[in-house]
């Protein structure tokens, strides 16, 4: 039997399950909220950098795809065993002594030199994240922890899908990534991007290409229920092709000059 010292109270204790409740209430379905999007995307457009704005936009639009693709998961039998076990990939990621010691031609070499060469990192995108406001996805949930391992994965999927981490390239990943976890706030980058490039009439295959990326996603193996301590360790050509991920092809007739060419685009 429990005895409750004078420290902890019944109504403690009582408050505290309150707030764990209203916390899972709203990650497992938020309101949409559109205007909040539509400012996001403007500032966006602005400054394809401004990284914050894409944590905003997926905030606003993320509806109930957290708890779908959460429920996928579990279904799955690699899937359960991530679930369970809560591995933390940013963490993961961040270690790049230890992926280093991986072979040449593997996934993970491919993701370090694609962050050590942008000079990005994992925390890096984690602490962007954490700038957007009503945001819950450090909260000690299930479905938090789901939110931040679609979060972690973003730059892996740019290695695995050969898309740069341009303007184009960025559009091309979040289509991929639409059908992959359904949230609208993928969709509603990808397209107003697309949009972009075709009023920048840069006479390659821009929005094409974006489209390509979205059907390239649909028809990929579900990528969030991969375990990715085993896929950092594959060859990204077997990677590719064990997943049913194409080569990039109308994304590399787009000079890379112009990937960043979209109407709007901040001048640099």
């Amino acid at each position: 039997m429990v005895t409750l010292t004078a420290q902890v109270s019944v109504a403690e204790i009582l408050q505290e399950k309150a707030v764990v409740s209203r916390t899972s209430s709203t990650l497992t379905r938020k309101q949409l909220q559109p205007i909040r999007a539509a400012k996001a995307i403007r500032k966006l457009i602005a400054d394809k950098d401004d990284t914050k704005q894409v944590f905003e936009i997926m905030n606003a639009l993320v509806g109930r795809s957290i708890e779908w693709g959460y429920r996928r998961l579990l279904e799955t039998p690699v899937g359960g065993e991530e679930a369970y076990r809560r591995v933390e990939i940013a963490e993961i990621l961040q270690d790049h002594n230890q992926l280093r010691q991986l072979p040449e031609g593997s996934v993970g070499r491919a993701y370090l030199k694609f962050v050590e060469d942008q000079n990005f990192s994992a925390y890096g995108l984690a602490d962007e994240s954490r700038k957007a406001a009503q945001t819950e996805i450090e909260a000690a949930h299930p479905h938090a922890w789901f939110a931040r391992r679609l979060r972690d994965v973003h730059d892996i999927w740019h290695v695995l899908t050969g898309y740069g981490a341009n303007a184009l390239g960025e559009a091309c990943v979040v289509a991929f990534s639409l059908p992959q976890t359904r949230s609208r706030g993928f969709g509603v980058i990808a397209a107003a991007v697309a949009i972009q490039f075709m009023r920048a009439r840069t006479g390659y295959p821009c929005a094409r290409a974006v489209w390509k990326a979205w059907r390239d996603g649909r028809k990929a193996e579900w990528l969030p229920g991969v375990d990715y301590r085993v896929l950092l360790a594959m060859p990204l050509d077997e990677a590719r092709r064990v997943l049913k991920i194409p080569p990039p092809t109308l994304y590399e007739q787009v000079p890379p000059e112009l990937r960043n060419a979209y109407l709007g685009a901040k001048a640099t």
